[in-house]
């Protein structure tokens, strides 16, 4: 009886394992989805999470603010028909803002992601504070959208409170824009309090399943932006 039983077990178990691996169905298919994203939702990301340190250990490019390249014909506050992408295109048309505050072309040279990135890519962070923090870094950081931003840090200063205590400013600016956006939430002085966390490399394209699958829902009416 045991046996049976156990044999029963067994027969199940390969059916289920045949159904995920082998079956091409529409069926295995939709369960092979769900079990992806419960493996990415609660093993994957927590265990990111807690290597990583911070809560996003994930984000998806939703703008162009970090581009190089043109977008609807313009690139840093400058329209073209064509625009050759290298680095050294982008620092004859750019690099005038970051020479006026200070930052040179060679210094610029050895920023990370220094040729940018594109809306659609997935940048992968780690945990970001004053002391790992660095000039020309890439910070996520919460402002005025419900979105965080991510743009490079071009300005970094420190501040003493009425407390004694030492607080550290950061100004940071997206490569494609004109200059770095002000108002309430702006990214004219950011503190530690806004950090998500800070851009460690890129996977190219992959956040465009992100895109896409929320920009459907918005059209649909089912959650807003």
């Amino acid at each position: 009886m045991v046996n049976q039983q156990q044999n029963n077990l067994k027969n199940k178990l390969k059916k289920i394992w045949n159904f995920i691996w082998k079956d091409d169905s529409a069926a295995s298919w939709f369960v092979n989805v769900i079990l992806a994203f419960i493996l990415i939702k609660f093993v994957v990301y927590p265990l990111l999470t807690l290597i990583l340190g911070t809560g996003f250990p994930v984000v998806a490019v939703v703008s162009e603010s970090m581009e190089h390249g043109l977008h609807e014909g313009s690139i840093c506050g400058n329209n073209f028909k064509e625009f050759p992408e290298s680095f050294d295109s982008y620092w004859n048309i750019c690099g005038y803002w970051y020479e006026d505050n200070n930052i040179t072309k060679e210094e610029f040279a050895t920023y990370p992601f220094k040729n940018g990135f594109n809306k659609g890519d997935i940048i992968i962070l780690w945990r970001a504070n004053n002391k790992n923090l660095d000039l020309g870094d890439v910070l996520v950081f919460w402002g005025p959208r419900p979105q965080p931003i991510i743009h490079r840090v071009v300005k970094i200063w420190e501040e003493t409170d009425s407390n004694d205590v030492i607080e550290h400013h950061y100004q940071t600016k997206g490569d494609h824009n004109e200059g770095s956006f002000s108002g309430s939430n702006g990214e004219l002085d950011i503190t530690e309090d806004r950090f998500v966390g800070q851009g460690l490399f890129r996977i190219p394209y992959l956040g465009w399943i992100k895109i896409l699958a929320v920009e459907f829902l918005v059209n649909l009416g089912v959650m807003s932006v």
